[in-house]
């Protein structure tokens, strides 16, 4: 069973770890051992990893954005000497390890949503709750972001974005309404964007349980980071890393990223390298639900090196 543990306030302030017990649970985890976060945001899971890995353990903290770097270096201070933190992309796993040394790991997780850090400042506008730029750059290097994206594109481009990675009924609607407004202005904030997707919609079909931006939203943020590209990628060179018995553990957020997880695994453990623990995805417990309702559509699949 797992057991319930109680998160510290700083995991509270910056960002609740989504199925944190599962995955704690299901990594082995023990000291001694090498632990790869490769989404490491704001440490929300690093932080209770190291914890159970110390004093010999190892983590290996990856991640994309480096504010979120510079506030998990501030949580783990007290546990120097224990972890390397890594400013890159997940789809870089390989260079990473290689450059560190590491030729075998014990565990790797794989956290794929966006963190509420990430989602309430208005100024990396990831959020259409809130007025900020059109931004969504994960790795603020990054050259293309969501303004560029979404002024640029020709209308079928952003339609087929719109289907391809939010699976937006609507699509054709809303990028036609899109290519017409930016023709007397660009579209630079996300309040312009969420409000020509609201109006894009014919209004029986606006869901308000869900927000009517929600599906373009995630759309863009995926085109911009180029989400879906790295993943199956990531995932086949993070199994290649895991020693006999380590686990890997993923977390999606939407059917499209779940899809590619469940094939990565099937095809691993039919080249024999990979035992899939979770045949069908772990789900968060009504709980966990009810006390961080941005968890509900979080899967959990977990396999096993071999």
């Amino acid at each position: 069973m797992v057991q319930c543990l109680c998160l510290d306030i700083m995991t509270k302030k910056y960002h609740v770890p989504v199925m944190l017990n599962e995955v704690l649970e299901y990594l082995n985890l023990a000291p001694g051992k090498t632990i790869v976060d490769a989404t490491l945001g704001t440490a929300g899971h690093g932080l209770e990893i190291i914890k159970r890995i110390r004093p010999t353990g190892r983590l290996i903290g990856i991640d994309r954005d480096r504010q979120s770097l510079s506030i998990a270096r501030e949580r783990l201070a007290d546990f120097k000497g224990s972890y390397e933190l890594v400013h890159a992309n997940f789809m870089n796993l390989d260079t990473v390890l290689s450059g560190l040394n590491i030729k075998k790991v014990d565990g790797i997780i794989f956290d794929l949503g966006v963190s509420s850090f990430q989602l309430e400042d208005a100024q990396r506008g990831f959020s259409f709750q809130s007025q900020g730029p059109l931004d969504m750059r994960l790795d603020t290097d990054s050259y293309i972001s969501a303004y560029d994206l979404v002024n640029n594109l020709n209308e079928e481009e952003i339609s087929a974005l719109l289907w391809n990675f939010g699976q937006e009924r609507w699509h054709n609607r809303i990028a036609h309404l899109l290519v017409k407004e930016r023709q007397s202005h660009p579209i630079s904030t996300t309040a312009e964007l969420s409000d020509i997707v609201v109006r894009a919609i014919p209004p029986r079909y606006r869901s308000y349980r869900i927000h009517p931006a929600t599906r373009t939203f995630q759309a863009v943020r995926i085109a911009v980071n180029r989400e879906l590209e790295a993943l199956s990628s990531a995932i086949e060179k993070a199994i290649a890393f895991l020693d006999k018995n380590a686990r890997i553990c993923v977390i999606s957020f939407h059917s499209l990223e779940d899809r590619i997880i469940k094939f990565a695994f099937r095809k691993a453990e039919s080249e024999h390298i990979l035992r899939i623990i979770t045949p069908k995805p772990l789900v968060p417990s009504e709980t966990e639900i009810e006390n961080n309702p941005p968890s509900r559509s979080a899967k959990l699949r977990v396999g096993e090196g071999l």
